[in-house]
């Protein structure tokens, strides 16, 4: 019995979001169950193994694709319990971003990740032993469980393999031209609306969706919202189709990585019985991004993230002359549209200490506003799960964020007596700085903030709950877990 999480990026060794934080800790927390878990992921040219030594295992894995002499070489090393295989080919993934420039995606990529699902399926089949469970992530991976589904049907090596096609956010789907599906060596039957077609087009998610046997999304309200026109994006007819085998799981949050009472990053650490700390990394976090001292005795909000449409970063650029007169303390950390980033920058200048932007994204940095800041905002469009609002309650700097997904699922909005944070119903730039203001005016009630502070610091979003609830979903496969 073996379980296989195939991914284009997993924490620590490559990451662009909340991907790979999530198949970081989620297999490491379902080994936990003593079952052997493995993850083949690409070896990109800017992969970070420091602290974990790759040992080369196979020099010449045959994929053959896009032509018959075509290898790949494998690596492998150890994560906290798991194995974890490198697919290398260099023309595909020595690259300086895993996707994308700034001019846009590769215009290569759907070669790049048909021939990484199909490195990864012939490395299974040359391991000799067949996987129980091959468990795909996004766009990038969706076409394993559509090889699979055909070839099930004459290769008795993959006749016992169950595949779960996990959706962690619906609006990037790999849509390319047919003319990449008939180069891609999929069977001519895959070519249908219930299959690869997506008006016209070969859509790579869709796939993944039409032949895996189980379909999982990253929190229970967005398992829901896929199925309508506001938030299907397009696939809310397969989806539908599809809904008996769709299952909401909600993300959990890595608190080896995310404790407050423990973080390397920060300055002081704290915790919600010792919240000197937190003082202390808000008046280092003032001199950091060159605030003014004001601010030690104002809220300062925090917003990190991509800056696009998406994360709602425009409904924020349109409330800020409105915080500034406030008088509180506004930090973004973020990179995306160009535009935004502009923006954001020239507003910056206009007003020099209430403002600061950084236009990247490190590690660190985004401990350190987390635990500097007073409150998180997070206006988004729509949200499969996040994990920063989760990472924010843990580190008391209460959320304001759209209700939708999994901000939905994992925010108590105030006025419940149990409130954890603030929550907006539509995606409203006049509705998002009323919410921000009623939170503001809360801050200022020492009390009552102290209070809703220790509140989310006790909430617990573990991946060990998570990868319970993919366990059972593994046993609804027949799965003997």
């Amino acid at each position: 019995m073996k379980l296989v999480y195939i991914t284009s990026e997993i924490f620590p060794f490559s990451k662009t979001g909340g991907l790979a934080d999530v198949l970081g800790a989620l297999p490491p927390a379902v080994a936990k169950s003593g079952l052997p878990v493995e993850v083949i992921t690409p070896l990109y040219g800017r992969l970070k193994t420091n602290d974990y030594p790759l040992r080369l295992v196979a020099p010449d894995c045959p994929v053959g694709y896009p032509w018959e002499p075509i290898t790949a070489e494998i690596y492998q090393s150890q994560y906290r319990g798991v194995t974890v295989y490198f697919v290398q080919r260099d023309e595909y993934f020595d690259r300086r971003s895993y996707y994308n420039t700034y001019k846009g995606d590769y215009f290569d990529n759907c070669e790049r990740f048909n021939f990484f699902c199909r490195a990864a399926i012939q490395w299974l089949h040359r391991l000799g032993t067949p996987p129980t469970i091959v468990h795909a992530n996004d766009w990038q991976t969706a076409l394993a469980p559509a090889w699979i589904h055909f070839l099930r049907q004459h290769d008795p090596f993959w006749a016992g393999t169950k595949t779960v096609m996990t959706i962690h956010n619906l609006a990037f789907q790999g849509r390319y031209s047919s003319r990449l599906f008939h180069e891609s060596g999929l069977p001519a039957e895959a070519w249908d609306m219930d299959g690869c077609e997506f008006y016209g087009d070969f859509n790579l998610l869709k796939s993944g969706i039409a032949y895996a046997d189980m379909v999982t999304t990253v929190s229970p309200s967005y398992a829901g919202e896929i199925l309508t026109p506001q938030f299907g994006c397009g696939l809310e007819g397969i989806l539908q189709k599809r809904s008996g085998s769709i299952r909401g799981i909600l993300n959990g949050a890595d608190y080896d990585v995310w404790a407050p009472e423990a973080d390397r990053y920060l300055p002081s650490c704290y915790s919600a019985g010792r919240m000197t700390g937190k003082m202390w990394c808000k008046r280092k976090l003032i001199r950091e991004f060159y605030l003014s001292d004001m601010l030690e005795d104002r809220p300062i909000l925090g917003f990190i993230g991509r800056l696009r449409s998406q994360k709602g970063i425009d409904l924020l650029i349109d409330i800020i002359p409105r915080l500034m007169k406030m008088g509180v303390g506004v930090v973004v950390l973020g990179e995306g549209d160009l535009r935004a980033e502009a923006k954001l920058l020239d507003m910056m200048e206009q007003y020099h200490g209430q403002l600061s932007v950084q236009v990247s994204y490190t590690e660190d940095l985004a401990h350190r506003i987390q635990a500097g800041c007073d409150i998180f905002l997070m206006p988004s469009r729509y949200e499969p799960c996040g994990l920063t609002q989760m990472y924010a309650l843990r580190y008391g700097t209460p959320p304001v964020a759209t209700a939708v997904g999994g901000l939905k699922d994992t925010i108590v909005p105030y006025p419940s007596p149990d409130a954890t944070g603030f929550t907006f119903q539509e995606p409203d730039s006049k509705l998002f700085y009323k919410a921000v203001k009623t939170a503001v005016r809360l801050w200022e009630d020492r009390y009552y903030w102290n209070a809703m502070v220790e509140r989310a610091m006790s909430q617990a979003f573990t991946w060990d709950l998570s990868a319970a609830r993919y366990l059972d979903m593994y046993r609804e496969l027949g799965v003997d877990v």
